[in-house]
């Protein structure tokens, strides 16, 4: 089960008057906890496959999961069998086909990763987004200017060892290529509420490798912000550098 929808069940999507979609998006959560189960597919019987895959990590950024269950995918997806030390693997390591040198089959995508990093923020897993971020900008040294191939290989970290590069993977490649901008996004928390103009920062954090972050010409409805984030010990200071048109700013700890 591929996860590409916007979440619809966040406080901004309700508020911005997207009702429908907020009503539909309600339904969507309870078939899929009565009827599919978090299945990834059926076989040729019909029957769901019994097979752990970091799919499950893209639900959270939907939203669609109810928090007990969005917890229980965050514990699995950050133990040793998914968590690599570079990212999150497509496959856990126990899985009969796991191959970490695959295409799909226990390799790290870039992409996969993000969405699975704005949906832990999303749940209030902040510490694990944050940890998934690090992991992804320190593999990211370690790739030829420093840029996110489509895909790397889901070998353990080991002390002194870079990530292992999957051959023919697709570097610049755009999936990958945003995946930054979405960790970025996931360590400050940050949503777009467009009917309100307002950008909202829940939990706003950053990883222990940026000291500050400067974010110019946020654009917001027909506003624009600026916005600086620094971070002190485990908290971050937010300040609005400058503004124009009617653009706000809501920050929730």
């Amino acid at each position: 089960m591929m996860a590409y929808e916007l979440p619809l069940g966040t406080t901004s999507a309700r508020s911005s008057g997207a009702g429908y979609c907020a009503v539909r998006c309600d339904r969507a959560r309870s078939r899929l906890e009565h009827h599919f189960d978090f299945g990834l597919a059926l076989d040729g019987d019909k029957r769901p496959c019994d097979v752990r895959t970091s799919n499950a990590g893209q639900l959270l950024f939907t939203g669609i999961c109810r928090p007990d269950r969005a917890a229980r995918v965050a514990q699995q997806l950050f133990g040793r069998d998914f968590f690599s030390g570079w990212g999150v693997r497509t496959l856990g390591a126990r899985e009969r086909r796991f191959n970490p040198t695959s295409y799909h089959n226990g390799s790290v995508w870039p992409h996969d990763n993000a969405l699975i990093a704005l949906g832990l923020a999303q749940y209030g897993h902040t510490s694990a987004a944050l940890s998934l971020s690090t992991a992804l900008f320190d593999a990211a040294a370690h790739m030829h200017l420093r840029r996110l191939p489509e895909l790397f290989c889901g070998f353990d970290r080991k002390r002194g060892k870079s990530p292992t590069l999957y051959p023919v993977a697709c570097a610049p490649q755009a999936w990958a290529a945003c995946a930054p901008f979405a960790l970025l996004q996931a360590c400050l928390g940050l949503e777009i509420d467009a009917a309100s103009s307002t950008v909202i920062l829940r939990r706003p954090s950053l990883p222990p490798f940026i000291e500050w972050l400067t974010v110019r010409g946020l654009r917001v409805g027909a506003g624009k912000l600026d916005l600086m984030f620094r971070r002190h010990d485990s908290s971050v200071a937010v300040n609005l550098l400058s503004r124009e048109g009617e653009a706000e700013v809501e920050v929730m700890l």
